[in-house]
């Protein structure tokens, strides 16, 4: 008996281990979602191109008209990040719901695009807001999860930089530099910098993340 109790669980192993490593992105995709966007790029450095899925809700409910009399989808977005094998792809993180959707009001600006990129093996969900300028999350895969480990934020007016603020969560230090150069017209703008501590017990996980329109930053 245990004999056969060895061959059926290698049997198991051999055929339910192989399908799950030959799943392709799309398979990852819950029921109630379609693929948004889609990504790839290291972010394990095993030199082996992993993806990662931006996923849109499905739901007539959240189709609506904004206050310019115009149909929107105001389904929210979520992420999907897979790792990739020899054969195939296996889950790494998840959170289906974190992303507002991409037809949100903005009200007197356009609402900011989301995109992803990826850098020395982190992943950086970055918000670009055009002429106003952008922030972006850094996150690094440890502990089985993906976490926050710094923020980058730059205000802009056009091509001048008012400010910029940069948080590393591991050393738990802030650099804030505000252009002093009330003249300047885009490159010639004088920073003064100021470091300080940043308190903070634990790293944040992106799959506890409920939204990032909610992340407060300038607490830290």
């Amino acid at each position: 008996m245990d004999q056969f109790l060895k061959i059926a669980f290698f049997f198991l192993v051999v055929v339910f281990g192989c399908n799950a490593q030959h799943k392709k992105p799309a398979d990852f995709i819950p029921e109630g979602y379609v693929k948004f966007e889609e990504y790839f790029g290291d972010l394990n450095k095993d030199k082996q191109e992993d993806c990662v899925l931006i996923i849109k809700k499905v739901d007539k409910k959240n189709i609506v008209f904004n206050r310019f009399d115009k149909e929107v989808d105001r389904n929210r977005r979520g992420i999907i990040i897979l790792f990739k094998h020899k054969n195939g792809y296996q889950l790494a993180d998840k959170n289906y719901n974190c992303f507002s959707s991409e037809n949100e009001d903005g009200g007197v600006y356009f609402p900011p695009q989301l995109s992803i990129e990826f850098k020395r093996g982190n992943l950086i969900v970055h918000y670009g807001h055009g002429r106003y300028g952008f922030w972006s999350y850094t996150f690094r895969f440890q502990e089985a999860n993906f976490k926050l480990i710094g923020y980058d934020e730059s205000s802009n007016r056009g091509p001048v930089t008012l400010s910029e603020i940069s948080i590393n969560f591991l050393t738990k230090k802030k650099l804030i530099r505000e252009n002093t150069n009330q003249d300047a017209e885009g490159g010639d703008e004088v920073f003064k910098e100021t470091w300080k501590d940043v308190k903070i017990e634990k790293l944040i996980k992106l799959s506890e993340i409920k939204d990032f329109d909610e992340l407060e930053m300038y607490k830290y």
